[in-house]
């Protein structure tokens, strides 16, 4: 089954590499207008070339760099994507980090980065953008959990906290917004191939792979499929779920 997201309008953040650049890629091969977010200079190279591959595919594509830390810098952004074309349709929020450490010997900082950057940006994105959806009456929200917010993890309290946050947060939203015909659903990935992952010590990553009941690592392609199944018109009755897309990790 082919989806189509002709005349869509994404926004993705955190697009410009890893999971979301597969997810911008996935929505442009569909047809869909994609905004890649991006958060510091430092990345704006790796923005610029996931634009010329979305361009590539025939439709258009806008970057925008803004930490969605800040929710001034998140009304910008998506004043420019409306400003642009005139509407946004689908909100993934993809962007996050990782500041792993033993809670005893974890900073404060270290905690309330990771808090507010995964869990305070899904905030500050979908509270934008749900101004914009619900005054249309149309809506798909995604947003990128982790199999770490359901089963927490050793030396990741603060990254577990913040994907199980996203998880109660989206049941919430999609009990608000469910009347306005916007759905609210979320993906959670178990261990997906990443320069995140990849640098693990070869011995932790066959150790994830025994767990795995498909006896492989999850690729970012995996999380695009589930992703774009979630936003589109043949979901439109599945809304506050929780996809869990691991190969049977946590079974």
């Amino acid at each position: 089954m082919k989806l189509d997201f002709n005349g869509k309008n994404v926004l993705i953040t955190g697009a410009q590499r890893g999971i979301g650049k597969e997810i911008a890629l996935g929505f442009a091969r569909s047809g869909a207008n994609v905004l890649v977010n991006y958060p510091f200079e430092a990345e704006r190279s790796a923005a610029e070339d996931t634009v010329e591959q979305i361009q590539a595919e025939g439709v258009s594509a806008l970057m925008v760099q803004a930490d969605v830390r800040s929710g001034e810098e998140v009304d910008q952004m998506v004043e420019t994507m409306i400003k642009s074309w005139g509407s946004i349709d689908i909100l993934i929020n993809n962007a996050g980090i990782t500041k792993d450490k033993l809670l005893i010997k974890m900073s404060d900082e270290e905690w309330q980065s990771v808090i507010d950057i995964n869990l305070g940006g899904t905030f500050r994105c979908s509270r934008r953008v749900s101004k914009e959806m619900m005054s249309k009456r149309y809506g798909r929200i995604v947003n990128i959990s982790s199999v770490m917010g359901l089963q927490g993890n050793a030396g990741q309290s603060n990254y577990a906290a913040s994907k199980g946050g996203i998880i109660s947060f989206t049941k919430s939203m999609a009990k608000e917004f469910g009347a306005r015909n916007i759905t609210v659903n979320c993906v959670a990935p178990g261990y997906i191939s990443t320069a995140m992952t990849t640098v693990l010590p070869d011995a932790i990553r066959q150790s994830f792979i025994q767990r795995v009941l498909i006896k492989r690592e999850g690729s970012p392609e995996d999380i695009m499929n589930a992703v774009l199944f979630l936003a589109s018109d043949q979901a439109s009755y599945i809304t506050g779920q929780v996809i869990v897309v691991d190969g049977g990790l946590t079974l």
